[in-house]
C-alpha cells in the first residue's frame, strides 16, 4: 500500500472545472489498494463542501480531505478569542475547537485565509490587534489561487499585508509546514505505519508548497503541470515523478486508471 496525497487546486480540478482523468486516476488507486487523502491549502470552504464537490466528480471523499483551515485551527484553544479574516471554512473549524470568534475587544488570535472580501479597514483592525499582543496564524502563505483564467492574489498575498502593517511574522498553518504535516500524520495514524517502507507520493502542482510538503513528510514529490507552475520553470525541490496531469502521474505509479 503507497499512501498518496493529492492536492486539489490544479490536480484534480481548476476552480469548477474538473481537471480531464482526474477521477478515473483516483479511482484507480483505490482499486490498487492505496489510501488516498486530499490535502488543501484552499481555507475558504467549510469541509463538507470540498468533499461534495468531489462528490459530484465522481469521487467519494467523506473523512478524506485534509485543510489549512483544520490546520490553523489545531493551534487555536478552546474558550480563546479568534477573529477570522478569513472564509467559513476557517470559522468552522474554529468553532469545533471551542473558540469564540470576535471582531473587537481582547483577541487572542487572528487568523489570516483566502476570501474575497478583505479591505484596507480589515487589514487595520487586523494588524492593531497583532500589535496588541494576538497571535498571527495564517492558513498558507500561497501568493496565488489558481483559475482556469490564470492566478489570482492567494491567501498568502492577504496574509503578507497584515504581517507588514504588524511587524510580526505570522505562524503558518499550511503546506509546507508542521502543523498540516502533524495533522496529516495524526488522520493516517496506523495506516501509515502498515504503508512500511513503500512510503507515501504528494501530488502537487506547487513545489515550494507541495514538493516541500513532500520532503517534510519523508515522501516522494509527483509534479503536475496543470496547475500553477508555468511550463518554463525550474521545478524546486526536484520531483521524483512529473507529468501533465494526475492520470500521468498515476500511470507511471504502474497503476493504470
Amino acid at each position: 500500500m503507497t499512501v498518496v496525497l493529492c492536492d486539489l487546486d490544479g490536480v484534480i480540478w481548476l476552480g469548477e472545472a474538473p481537471i480531464p482523468g482526474s477521477a478515473a486516476a483516483v479511482a484507480a488507486l483505490r482499486l490498487a489498494g492505496h489510501r488516498v487523502l486530499f490535502v488543501t491549502n484552499f481555507s475558504y470552504a467549510p469541509v463538507g463542501d470540498t468533499e461534495r464537490k468531489l462528490e459530484r466528480l465522481g469521487i467519494a471523499a467523506t473523512g478524506d480531505v485534509i485543510t489549512s483551515a483544520q490546520a490553523a485551527a489545531h493551534l487555536v484553544t478552546s474558550g480563546e478569542r479568534v477573529m477570522v479574516c478569513a472564509g467559513p471554512g476557517v470559522v468552522e473549524a474554529v468553532e469545533a475547537r471551542g473558540a469564540e470568534i470576535v471582531t473587537g475587544g481582547r483577541i487572542d488570535v487572528v487568523i489570516i485565509g483566502f476570501h474575497r472580501t478583505f479591505d484596507y479597514d480589515v487589514m487595520t483592525r487586523a494588524s492593531a490587534a497583532v500589535r496588541a499582543g494576538a497571535r498571527l496564524v495564517g492558513t498558507n502563505d500561497d501568493a496565488t489561487y489558481p483559475t482556469p483564467d490564470g492566478p489570482i492574489p492567494g491567501g498568502g498575498a492577504i496574509l503578507a499585508s497584515v504581517a507588514v502593517a504588524s511587524g510580526v511574522a505570522p505562524l503558518v498553518a499550511g503546506k509546507p509546514y508542521q502543523p498540516i504535516a502533524d495533522l496529516v500524520l495524526e488522520v493516517l495514524g496506523e495506516e501509515l505505519t502498515a504503508a512500511g517502507d513503500v512510503g507515501g507520493v504528494m501530488v502537487g502542482d506547487r513545489p515550494s508548497t507541495d514538493g516541500e510538503f513532500a520532503r517534510r513528510l519523508g515522501f516522494r514529490y509527483a509534479h503536475v503541470r496543470s496547475g500553477v507552475t508555468p511550463p518554463d520553470t525550474v521545478i524546486e525541490p526536484q520531483p521524483d515523478l512529473i507529468g501533465a496531469d494526475l492520470a500521468e502521474i498515476v500511470r507511471q505509479l504502474d497503476v493504470a486508471p
